[in-house]
């Protein structure tokens, strides 16, 4: 097996252990779709309870989720790894019922310091926001020991 299938493998791996530890993103019915070496997808929909005084998401709720792409994406090779600093600019209003993705990209990462770009899309297509995240790894690992399984047949 190649490298990158081993780093694809540890980061799914990754990312179904910190799921199973991840009370607020299950409470907020956030699903992780899709995960990578420095790259993750995650999803929610829109519910009544993450409606602001405007009857439109409250910001925090897509910071959230914004947030939990960018983890995932950063915790993926199974380093402990957390937020120094984030920000977020909104575009436009996400609705009751609207399914939202957000897609998080690393953009650089040098020794323990990354820089990540999240993109929040309503299921329309339309920009909801954009988010910036820069991360520090620090000691130990994601998933303290970790064992990743082993390649299936049909891989």
């Amino acid at each position: 097996m190649n490298d990158e299938n081993q780093r694809q493998r540890l980061a799914q791996a990754v990312a179904k252990d910190m799921y199973g530890l991840d009370e607020a993103a299950r409470s907020l019915a956030i699903h992780i779709d899709g995960v990578g070496p420095g790259h993750a997808r995650a999803r929610m929909t829109v519910r009544e309870d993450m409606l602001n005084s405007h009857r439109i998401c409250h910001g925090g709720m897509i910071f959230t989720l914004a947030d939990s792409a960018f983890a995932y994406a950063c915790n993926a090779e199974n380093k402990s790894t957390l937020a120094t600093t984030c920000s977020i600019s909104f575009a436009s209003a996400a609705e009751l019922g609207e399914e939202l993705s957000a897609v998080a990209e690393e953009r650089m990462r040098t020794g323990r310091t990354g820089v990540y770009d999240i993109t929040v899309r309503a299921g329309d297509g339309r920009m909801i926001a954009v988010f910036r995240g820069n991360s520090y790894q620090v000691k130990g690992e994601t998933v303290p020991g970790l064992k990743v399984p082993p390649p299936s047949d049909d891989a």
